[in-house]
């Protein structure tokens, strides 16, 4: 398939390549969320539980830290050949966990996947930047989102199922296929310009921001939620992450070819975008990880039933993102779809706080259908809206930026919202204890049961009915925690400033691309 002058395909020959780049993106989406509900199997037959969030920790350190550094390898060296290395990667890790015979190895197997993974989502979305003109990408953000939607529905039904059936290995295992159909359809129908030019690669700055990265997340993820926030070791990473930060930036301003351009953020559109991301981002990852367990724990459902009862988010994620692409095609406008979807996240958010142990299922999904419709209002006008607005010659780098700032904010929500319920659970149980019948409750007391969703649903009533509603309660009040992260996000959004998207008649050429005017 060969692009017109402009470097762009036509309609038919999008198709095709799309087909190709969501398989490789579901195959990094699918893998966020298809290993929780088998971590229990995985670890009685590896054994390790001491180890067991590290499964899913390696998995996310090495994904986040490595999408800058593909998107500005991807810029320099094309998009073809680095988006297949990152399948290539990630089906190792893959093969590699899925034949881990220790907790160990495994580890090490996902942190080989993540950095896989990292590359699976930006260069995707970087690659329809380049072959899709700005104006005509919002008819395709559908695809994009049924992806990500697809995969949080399929990815705990799937590991449930793996796991009780064929057995853990087969989560790692299934992404074998799909990626080699993603390796084949790119390699044969993805054909693109690249203009070679002489190059440095900023081999300091891509080491300062792993380490920052991986000092942030791992005191996020790891220090903060085992070690405790203000501990030492916790302290040591938060200030040497936020040290390292500052470094980067330093590095960065003195680079030839840095990893992310700091005059990118002199772009209006890049920073408002990038921090309306990281706001949202926090958000909609700490209120998805605990829907699951709202399900699972307070209306008693197996993760498989879980999955599916997550099904209303994304019909709402589908309605907004195919509706509000179809008028942004049409009208080449996008300032207030952040706006309105931060509004419809808020309005879900309040929905969501108010769910009890006796709220029927229609309610909860009214709730969900909600944030999925509001998640749809921003999810890709973030991106489109950052690729153009810089030069087609730097979309590898803004557009893993974008991804990068929303998955940092992912990490931090996810675990603000896990300290929260923990903290509010903890009172709630010592709450219900306190008032509980003489013998209700079981010997070894109410924490320990709490820790364990099967044995909550095997409790006698009322100790049941106790816990559930510890559990529900400390949820609603850690839903609220969302409200004032959503509203600065909401206030950030009426900054966007809008740049008309380019139609493919405005496009210049590849070869006389030039870089894109300052919108301070």
């Amino acid at each position: 398939m060969t692009p017109d002058q402009h470097g762009y395909l036509s309609h038919r020959q999008i198709l095709v390549v799309m087909g190709g780049l969501i398989t490789g993106m579901f195959l990094a989406a699918l893998d966020q969320s298809i290993v929780a509900t088998a971590l229990p199997r995985i670890t009685s037959e590896l054994g390790g539980l001491e180890h067991l969030s590290w499964v899913v920790t390696a998995y996310l350190l090495t994904s986040t830290a490595s999408t800058p550094l593909w998107g500005k390898i991807s810029d320099l060296y094309g998009r073809r050949p680095m988006f297949q290395i990152a399948i290539l990667v990630f089906l190792a890790g893959s093969l590699l966990a899925g034949f881990s015979s220790s907790m160990e190895q495994l580890i090490g197997s996902r942190a080989l996947q993540g950095m896989g993974g990292g590359g699976l989502m930006a260069l995707a979305m970087a690659t329809i930047g380049d072959v899709v003109p700005p104006r005509e990408r919002p008819r395709y953000q559908g695809y994009i989102a049924a992806t990500f939607g697809t995969s949080s529905v399929l990815g705990p039904v799937l590991g449930g199922f793996f796991a009780e059936g064929p057995g853990w290995e087969w989560i790692f295992f299934i992404n074998i296929p799909i990626g080699l159909v993603a390796l084949v359809v790119t390699t044969s129908a993805l054909k693109m310009q690249h203009v070679r030019r002489e190059h440095t690669i900023d081999y300091l700055g891509a080491s300062v921001i792993v380490a920052s990265v991986s000092s942030l997340l791992l005191y996020t993820a790891w220090a903060g939620p085992e070690q405790g926030w203000g501990s030492g070791i916790g302290l040591a990473l938060l200030i040497g992450g936020l040290l390292l930060v500052a470094v980067f930036v330093l590095v960065e301003l003195r680079a030839a070819e840095p990893i992310i351009p700091m005059r990118m953020f002199r772009n209006s559109i890049f920073s408002v975008a990038n921090s309306f991301g990281f706001l949202i981002g926090a958000a909609m990852f700490g209120v998805m990880v605990f829907i699951p367990v709202y399900l699972q724990i307070v209306k008693g459902m197996s993760p498989t039933e879980s999955g599916l009862g997550m099904v209303p988010m994304l019909v709402g994620l589908f309605t907004t993102s195919i509706g509000g692409g179809r008028v942004m095609a049409r009208t080449g406008r996008y300032k207030w779809y952040p706006t309105i979807g931060a509004t419809l996240v808020i309005v879900a958010i309040l929905l969501l706080s108010s769910l009890e142990t006796d709220t029927p299922y229609w309610f909860a999904g009214l709730s969900m259908f909600v944030m999925g419709a509001g998640l749809g209002f921003t999810m890709q006008v973030l991106v489109i809206a950052v690729q153009n607005s810089v030069s087609r010659t730097e979309i590898g780098v803004a557009t893993s930026s974008v991804q990068f700032f929303r998955q940092m904010g992912g990490s931090f929500g996810a675990a603000l919202f896990g300290a929260v319920l923990s903290s509010r659970l903890g009172v709630h149980l010592a709450e219900a204890a306190a008032g509980a019948p003489r013998g209700a409750l079981p010997e070894e007391g109410l924490g320990d049961v709490a820790n364990d969703v099967e044995a909550i649903q095997a409790l006698p009533e009322p100790a049941r009915s106790l816990v559930t509603g510890a559990f529900s309660d400390a949820m609603s009040e850690m839903f609220l925690v969302a409200l004032p992260i959503v509203a600065v996000a909401l206030v950030i959004g009426l900054f966007l400033k809008e740049l008309p998207l380019a139609s493919r008649e405005d496009a210049q050429p590849v070869r006389d691309e030039v870089p894109a005017p300052d919108l301070a």
